[in-house]
């Protein structure tokens, strides 16, 4: 992919359909929208330049004109699909409150669109929707008396943990489901074996499916952490 080319389609410096001919009938948003419905719909796997192509009713040919090949698709993709970053101005409570809002939009940003997490990983090029979203969660610390690394850092942790407690993830990776049950067989093994596992058979015990949230303790409990730094700088006199 070439980044230069990505960064002029992304942030509007590429003229459509620079080749000349008559004038462009389609736009990057359309074609973005479209093929973001489909991976809505059946799965990133289904989102070819043929069928965006084909649901647009064009050739495949045509749609090299505006964007010139699969990689710049998902980037728009992308931009199309995190949509306008939130306004946080708005939001009661300090740092603390706005942070805790911009996750839960993450949140449902991936929700609504299940493919965009596994298609956001890597160095790539962003656009201004996406760096628009990173700006949003950075002007919730600024007058917290954190550092420009410890934003970041703050920023990248708030949005890694987003990532890894989405359910698909985590699914598979500890005995018991996301809800925090046990499925009946292993269940029932863990009963049968409950004095060699004494420690998970008490905690799933005392488990409370209506009330356990991973994502949300997790969450809250960055946010103690990063409470706790902010009031260490305050009483250094920031």
């Amino acid at each position: 992919m070439d980044p230069t080319r990505t960064v002029e389609l992304l942030w509007g410096l590429r003229e459509p359909w620079a080749g000349g001919g008559p004038k462009p009938t389609l736009s990057i948003e359309q074609i973005a929208r479209t093929a973001v419905a489909i991976a809505d719909t059946e799965g990133f796997d289904a989102v070819t330049m043929q069928r965006v192509a084909g649901e647009l009713d064009y050739t495949k040919m045509a749609l090299y004109r505006y964007v010139a090949s699969k990689n710049e698709l998902i980037a728009a993709m992308i931009e199309a699909a995190v949509g306008d970053p939130p306004d946080l101005t708005r939001i009661t409570g300090g740092w603390r409150s706005r942070l805790e809002e911009w996750a839960n939009r993450m949140w449902a940003a991936w929700e609504a669109h299940p493919w965009l997490p596994d298609v956001t990983v890597g160095n790539r090029i962003m656009g201004p929707n996406e760096v628009g979203w990173v700006e949003a969660a950075l002007s919730a610390l600024t007058d917290t008396g954190l550092n420009g690394d410890e934003q970041m850092d703050a920023v990248r942790l708030v949005s890694s943990h987003t990532r890894n407690t989405r359910s698909a993830d985590t699914a598979g990776t500890l005995p018991w489901t996301a809800d925090g049950q046990l499925p009946d067989s292993i269940g029932e093994q863990l009963h049968e074996h409950r004095k060699r596992y004494p420690s998970v058979t008490a905690a799933v015990a005392t488990a409370n499916p209506t009330t356990h949230n991973t994502r949300t303790f997790g969450l809250h409990r960055i946010l103690d952490g990063l409470e706790q730094l902010i009031s260490t700088r305050s009483h250094e006199g920031w």
